[in-house]
């Protein structure tokens, strides 16, 4: 596991000083394509069409930083029939586009496993919210701001706003809502120091757990909804252990693979619906017990662990 310091000295901006305008644009302007969202995702999508409704949300459009303009086009993925008197599963994936299984986890999900839950549930899936991210292998969207953090009325993030409007629009709140995410080790390379020269605050440095975490919310924390989950996923994949302290990345453990967040008062991608069942999955991509497939895998376990077990106990 990383332990990585997050006060390392960041190249961009001055100690102490929180990031302008022209800090941002200096950080953008270092920000590269890396590979493909419409190669690795839309194409994927498109294959989707004979068995559910695909649906475009919402687009983004960004001058890059070589100067060309792009539009990112956002999907939804619904099966088809949608039925405001069943209950609704939201999936989403790709709020933080550097974290790849859960874009793959939730287009995998929706190709293998998603007819098999069709009859009992409406199911919509968002697979990347924020394109540019995946692309770039990035947290923060272009104007460096982070999309997880920004689910609130007047969101100041594109990414975060558009899938908020388009989820409020459904006419239906969501029973289950499950977000799939990665913490990697460029959480403490990257990322943390980033964000700690950005906004000229520390950040404490935490060991990067080696395995599978939940996250629940705070106030929704359904901790068997979320021993059900670790129960699936630990056929897949290793869950993390806690740290010498009785927590992961900082957070006090509340069961066995699982803490909790305040996924509102944060504005977090979790904390955008008032669903029953509500999970934050953890992927750690940069185990040595681990490769890509098998963290897709896991993505797919905890939805439909999540899934049979909401059948079960709702008596659906």
């Amino acid at each position: 596991m990383s332990t990585k310091n997050s006060n390392q000295a960041y190249p961009i901006g001055t100690p102490g000083v929180p990031w302008g305008n022209v800090e941002k644009l200096h950080w953008f302007q270092q920000q590269t394509i890396k590979r493909s969202y419409l190669d690795e995702v839309v194409t994927k999508i498109e294959t989707l069409k004979n068995d559910f409704e695909v649906e475009q949300y919402g687009s983004l459009q960004y001058t890059l930083a070589d100067g060309k303009e792009n539009t990112y086009s956002l999907f939804a993925v619904k099966t088809q029939s949608f039925d405001v008197n069943k209950p609704t599963v939201l999936i989403t994936g790709g709020v933080h586009g550097y974290e790849t299984s859960g874009v793959q986890g939730a287009l995998r999900f929706a190709l293998t496993k998603a007819s098999k839950y069709a009859d009992r549930f409406n199911i919509v899936i968002l697979p990347c919210l924020s394109p540019w991210g995946y692309e770039t292998i990035n947290r923060w969207n272009v104007d460096a701001i982070d999309p997880n953090r920004s689910f609130y009325q007047n969101s100041p993030a594109q990414e975060s706003a558009q899938a908020m409007a388009y989820v409020y629009g459904l006419g239906a709140e969501p029973l289950v809502h499950i977000d799939l995410h990665e913490t990697t080790d460029t959480d403490n390379s990257e990322f943390r120091p980033a964000l700690a020269a950005r906004d000229a605050i520390e950040q404490k440095s935490w060991n990067i757990p080696d395995g599978f975490y939940g996250v629940g919310d705070t106030l929704r924390p359904q901790p068997m909804f979320q021993k059900a989950i670790i129960e699936s996923v630990k056929k897949v994949t290793h869950i993390a252990p806690a740290d010498d302290d009785g927590k992961l990345i900082g957070v006090p453990l509340e069961q066995f693979g699982v803490i909790n967040y305040a996924c509102k008062e944060l504005g977090l991608c979790a904390g955008l619906t008032n669903a029953k069942y509500v999970t934050t999955t953890e992927v750690y991509p940069d185990s040595p017990l681990v490769d890509d497939e098998n963290c897709t895998l896991a993505q797919v376990a905890v939805i439909t662990g999540g899934l049979d077990y909401v059948i079960d106990v709702e008596n659906l």
